[in-house]
């Protein structure tokens, strides 16, 4: 669907009632945000954010913070890391790199 065509959409749920005012208005800049936006084109800035997690960890923290960057579940990040460590045996290495150079959420605050 094209940007364009999702405008459409937008615009006839807003005239149906389902959006009001504002939520047309923020979903219309989301799109056309996006549509200015090259693919990959945030990724350093996502990079940026990326902190272990305080609230959602089992070890060090990294799949919950992997989970609040990417909006993917952590347990999906754990089973990924799981999945690396039995198949290729580098998931582990990964995660252990992760844990050393990732900021601790808490930390940045201070």
């Amino acid at each position: 669907m094209s940007v364009a065509e999702e405008i459409k959409r937008l615009h006839e749920l807003h005239q149906a009632g389902a959006l009001s005012d504002e939520e047309y208005a923020r979903a219309k800049a989301r799109l056309l945000n996006s549509e200015t936006t090259a693919p990959g084109e945030n990724i350093s800035n996502d990079i940026s954010r990326l902190r272990r997690s305080q609230s959602d960890r089992w070890l060090g923290g990294v799949c919950g913070g992997l989970g609040k960057v990417t909006g993917v579940e952590s347990w999906i990040w754990r089973l990924l890391f799981v999945l690396f460590v039995l198949t290729f045996g580098f998931g582990l290495a990964i995660y252990i790199l992760l844990w050393i150079f990732v900021p601790d959420e808490e930390l940045i605050g201070k």
